[in-house]
């Protein structure tokens, strides 16, 4: 073991794994950052299209920091401005926080559906190894991550999307991370949410995945499918 995520999980599980799970790691975070601007701008503000953040381009939405910090440890983020005065109607602020999860979970279930089909396809066509593989398991990991990111991102701790829905509907819940010493606060509970529920959410997300994808292959008449195998 080299001690770099990189390399051990392309020895483990092949530089195709590696590839795939930096893609999804990319593309659902740019797509989450997306959505919270389309549903900001459905709403009347126009802060995410005045700041240029309605683009595709990765490094406006995670920031070059966020991308060195993947490479080398396996972890991103990314940001949306919006300006919540600027919302019509009520609880524009949950609305657009809802929307990046959701997102996720569309991806999730977009990749699983994806997932099966290309299996049985697949094996109907009798396409061989390793192209079999490899996008049996691109399809998985989307899924598979894309659970985690929606889990992940409804925690209520700030800055997570959970905090802010929940603060939309009970305001008290908001106002205790509003002071400096809030904010340090809610960067502890942060913190400790992400040491204590990484394991359980990852856990998680792949049985939910893998469930939920075997389900359909037997349903199907097909045999399940093992993506670490």
């Amino acid at each position: 073991m080299s001690g770099w995520w990189i390399a051990d999980y392309a020895d483990q599980f092949g530089t195709a794994f590696v590839v795939s799970w930096l893609f999804w790691v990319i593309f659902s975070i740019v797509l989450h950052e997306l959505s919270h601007g389309w549903v900001a701008l459905a709403l009347g503000d126009d802060t995410p299209r005045v700041t240029g953040h309605m683009t595709w381009n990765p490094l406006v939405h995670m920031g070059g920091f966020s991308l060195i910090l993947l490479a080398l440890i396996g972890i991103a983020w990314g940001a949306m401005p919006v300006n919540p005065s600027r919302f019509r109607g009520r609880f524009g602020d949950a609305k657009v926080s809802a929307a990046g999860p959701a997102m996720n979970l569309l991806l999730a279930m977009l990749s699983a559906v994806s997932c099966v089909v290309w299996v049985i396809v697949a094996d109907r066509m009798n396409v061989q190894e390793p192209l079999w593989g490899n996008l049996a398991r691109f399809f998985w990991i989307g899924a598979f991550l894309n659970v985690v990111l929606a889990m992940f991102n409804l925690i209520p701790a700030p800055p997570l999307d959970g905090c802010r829905i929940l603060a939309s509907f009970v305001p008290a819940y908001g106002r205790i991370f509003e002071s400096p010493n809030g904010q340090w606060f809610g960067l502890g509970i942060f913190l400790l949410v992400f040491w204590l529920a990484a394991d359980l959410l990852f856990a998680v997300g792949m049985i939910a995945s893998l469930t939920a994808i075997n389900l359909a292959l037997a349903a199907a008449g097909h045999q399940t499918f093992d993506p670490l195998a």
